[in-house]
């Protein structure tokens, strides 16, 4: 069953959605070209109305904010029977792709496609190619699946730690050695993974969960409720702790049982148990981690499919199948299928998709938008499979804000005027594909505002140089520069083709309006561990940069996204912008203790205004996903939850790895 009273945001649409900034923080800018298919099926932006039962736009099903578990959730917010309506799996599948699709739960929010606001408009139709997407059938329900055998996996970067909470870790690889205390399933719910149940009090100030029942660690200590706790004290809310930002109202983790504790927070948050599906949902052995003491974070030791073997940084990473995992398939088959998982950080991308191509390794990732294009046409030619999705994702430019002259919204309202937006999307190969990035929620959203992107600065050259002209003549300007000299800014961003050439772009558009613009080359790493900063920094976690390239959004409820990446700037180092304000903490408190969507819709709404005006962000355009691999390996997306309900496929170009399989 999925988990009680949460009011999590879902917005699974066709296309898939990846988390970054919020669970990851590893992604530089990436491009995005979705498929063809996806473009010819792209229909406009939905118009909000009164909160009832809807038809969705076409290609576009709705989310709902209120949980549909009856026996769960409380009489004001229950939907009906006509409050649901099924669509399509999140991720865009092609060729026949061997992974599971599923039906998304619909919801309570009403919409319009063009014409009046009733509700009731919209074409229902299903293209063919659509009715494949939506099958529910799983690769091993209609073939057998062949246990054994190794899957090479090529990654953007390599992690710089696998403890959770200590910095920034490589999901897909975290993905196989934890696993979660809840997921996402197909359904948009959160449903108990590691967990039995999930369940809050009456004011959603504390959520109590029971543990699955046998479940141990890679080193044979039990996964109870006790681990859990030491987890959280001990690790994750420490002052640098990555996720300490995220977990200041939680006052304490309360063993009730053996396998029953307690998260007691000091107010309401509806929104919780999404904040379990990522870093701060994976134990891992306490004992493990204090005999390894320093190196910790590079010897992991989880609950998950597989367990560590060995890791080479920068070169390999290496693990085996964990033999006492807890799960079974449906036909009872032990979990995991594969014999061993090595992952290999390509930066490359050309190379990474060469490697698949010849075999080098099985599965890659990308998302860039003109290598997402490249793997589609590969695919069409019979060379590599490809799940491709588009989600709550965009890449763009990230202001510091602590850092003169971007310090001074008039220098950072500048650089976007004179910035045309179109031609980033064109560089980075999404022309006629991508629309233009406003906000954190793309237009098929329902937390998506058109008044935003009327807000957001348009392409206007000659407003530039009026707000330049008026900093750079302001005699207590943040540089410190004499009266009348140009303003000079950095940025940074990784030396691939395709983002030199955005760079370039950029310092082209902001050249033009007089800004003296000096290109920063760093590899991924590096720039990662830029824009997050260090405990040690004063403030902590600030950053070493200027403005740097950087993929931004999630497709979490917008409480879990947003908190993290405007949260306090000392706890909070997935704020790479250092931008908060009281009115963004009055909002994220509305998010966290809200469960009715117009409430929730109108907090959001307001913070993405105040981010258009402020402008601690640069949007170029949105970003697909592309997971490819060769044609024997079977199920990326197939996977469910520990309740038996179906997962949410692969966003983000993260796979669940436990039912993976390669045909032999």
């Amino acid at each position: 069953m999925p988990v009680s009273r949460s009011v999590l945001a879902r917005w699974p649409p066709e296309a898939s959605y990846s988390s970054t900034w919020s669970r990851t923080h590893s992604h530089v800018l990436g491009s995005y070209s979705p498929s063809r298919g996806m473009a010819a099926r792209y229909a406009p932006p939905c118009r909000r109305a009164a909160v009832t039962a809807v038809t969705p736009c076409r290609g576009d099903p709705l989310l709902s904010a209120v949980s549909t578990t009856p026996s769960r959730v409380s009489d004001t917010h229950r939907p009906t029977g006509e409050d649901h309506m099924k669509g399509t799996m999140p991720t865009r599948r092609r060729r026949g792709w061997r992974a599971a699709a599923g039906v998304i739960v619909a919801g309570i929010v009403a919409a319009s496609c063009g014409g009046d606001d009733s509700g009731s408009g919209g074409d229902t139709g299903t293209t063919a190619d659509e009715q494949a997407i939506s099958s529910t059938t799983l690769a091993s329900d209609v073939e057998e699946v062949t246990t054994g055998g190794t899957v090479v996996v090529g990654l953007e970067a390599d992690a710089n730690t696998f403890l959770p909470g200590a910095g920034s870790t490589n999901t897909n690889v975290a993905r196989a050695v934890f696993d979660s205390i809840a997921v996402r399933g197909a359904d948009g719910e959160i449903h108990p993974h590691l967990a039995e149940s999930i369940e809050a009090n009456e004011g959603s100030t504390e959520w109590t969960v029971t543990l699955r029942d046998g479940i141990t660690f890679h080193d044979g200590t039990p996964l109870d409720a006790e681990a859990v706790k030491r987890n959280f004290d001990e690790y994750l809310n420490t002052e640098t702790s990555t996720v300490a930002g995220s977990i200041t109202h939680v006052q304490e983790v309360r063993v009730d049982g053996p396998l029953t504790y307690t998260y007691v927070l000091s107010e309401p948050d509806a929104a919780f148990p999404d904040l379990l599906t990522g870093t701060i949902g994976y134990p891992f052995s306490n004992e493990a981690c204090a005999a390894a003491g320093q190196d910790c974070g590079s010897q992991p030791v989880g609950a998950g499919p597989f367990r560590f073997v060995s890791w080479q940084r920068d070169s390999e990473i290496r693990l085996e199948r964990n033999p006492d995992y807890w799960r079974t398939d449906a036909n009872g088959v032990q979990l995991p299928y594969l014999d061993e998982l090595i992952f290999r950080p390509i930066p490359d991308e050309s190379s990474r998709i060469a490697s698949v191509q010849s075999g080098d390794i099985q599965v890659g990732h990308t998302f860039r938008q003109s290598f997402v294009r490249q793997t589609e046409e590969l695919e069409a030619e019979g060379e590599i499979q490809s799940l491709e999705g588009l989600g709550n994702n965009g890449g763009g430019g990230i202001f510091n804000v602590l850092v003169p002259p971007v310090d001074d919204v008039r220098v950072r309202q500048a650089l976007v005027h004179a910035t045309e937006q179109e031609d980033l999307i064109e560089v980075l190969g999404g022309a006629g594909i991508t629309p233009p990035q406003t906000q954190f929620f793309s237009p098929n959203s329902p937390w998506y505002s058109a008044a935003v992107e009327e807000a957001y600065p348009a392409f206007d050259p000659a407003r530039a140089e009026e707000l330049l002209d008026e900093y750079i003549n302001d005699p207590e300007r943040s540089d410190g520069k004499a009266v009348g000299e140009p303003v000079s800014i950095r940025f940074q961003c990784p030396p691939d083709p395709s983002l030199l050439l955005l760079s370039q772009t950029v310092q082209a558009f902001w050249n033009g309006v007089g800004v003296e613009v000096e290109l920063e080359q760093v590899e991924q790493p590096t720039l990662i561990t830029n824009a997050l900063g260090s405990a040690d920094q004063d403030p902590p976690f600030s950053g070493t940069y200027m403005i740097t390239c950087f993929r931004m959004g999630a497709d979490q409820d917008p409480y879990t996204t947003l908190a993290p990446a405007f949260g306090p700037v000392a706890t909070s180092s997935a704020n790479v912008a250092n931008y908060t304000s009281d009115n963004l903490d009055e909002q994220l408190q509305v998010l966290q203790t809200s469960s009715d969507f117009e409430e929730r819709y109108a907090a959001v709404e307001s913070m993405m205004m105040e981010l258009a005006e402020q402008v601690p962000l640069m949007w170029a355009g949105g970003t697909a996903t592309s997971l490819f691999a060769t044609e024997d390996v079977r199920n990326l997306g197939g996977w469910t939850a520990g309740d038996g309900a179906q997962g949410d496929g692969v966003t983000g170009a993260v796979v669940y790895w436990a039912e993976v399989w390669r045909e032999r």
